[in-house]
């Protein structure tokens, strides 16, 4: 007879098998995506130039 911890090694290598054949059968969804994003003026913009949504500050006096 096998110590347990063989048993457990062998029942979890067995597990693992298993589960990476069924992750190859199983269906999947392949989206196409981009791997070139052309720039519109062959620059890439500076951090200045970039869009800086506003910011405010609002001051509440509760007295």
């Amino acid at each position: 007879m096998l110590p347990p911890f063989i048993i457990e090694q062998i029942r979890r290598r067995e597990e693992e098998e298993r589960f990476r054949r069924e992750e190859l059968e199983r269906p999947r969804l392949e989206l196409p995506v981009d791997l070139y994003h052309p720039e519109t003026d062959g620059h890439s913009p500076r951090r200045d130039e970039q869009e800086v949504p506003e910011r405010g500050v609002l001051i509440l006096d509760l007295v």
